[in-house]
């Protein structure tokens, strides 16, 4: 499987579909006071966007925020990674055959 990322810079809503998602969103609460979480989750799921109303679910597990891998502990990842030239930051291709070759050469990828 090969799998690729691409991350939109920020503000840039016309390139990014979930920005889009959440643009019909607005205008379909149309100002509504949210009043609780059930009432948000309602009328998030029961709007529509091309016609398909969305899953919608609350999660409340906390996000842990600034965890990083070292240099030295991301350099296994990183060989699973094919950068797009001039876009490597914003374009990522993820090879799963690189991903393979790596865990039988005994990286912990996980």
């Amino acid at each position: 499987m090969t799998v690729q990322l691409a991350c939109y810079p920020p503000y840039h809503s016309k390139y990014n579909p979930v920005e889009r998602v959440f643009g019909v969103l607005e205008n379909y609460w149309n100002g509504d006071p949210l009043r609780s979480v059930d009432h948000a989750l309602g009328m998030a799921a029961s709007m529509t966007y091309k016609g398909v109303h969305p899953t919608t679910v609350l999660i409340e597990a906390e996000y842990p925020k600034g965890v990083r891998l070292k240099k030295k502990e991301m350099k296994p990842y990183e060989r699973c990674l094919d950068r797009l030239k001039d876009l490597g930051k914003w374009f990522i291709t993820i090879v799963s055959s690189k991903a393979q070759e790596e865990v039988a050469a005994g990286a912990s990828i996980a």
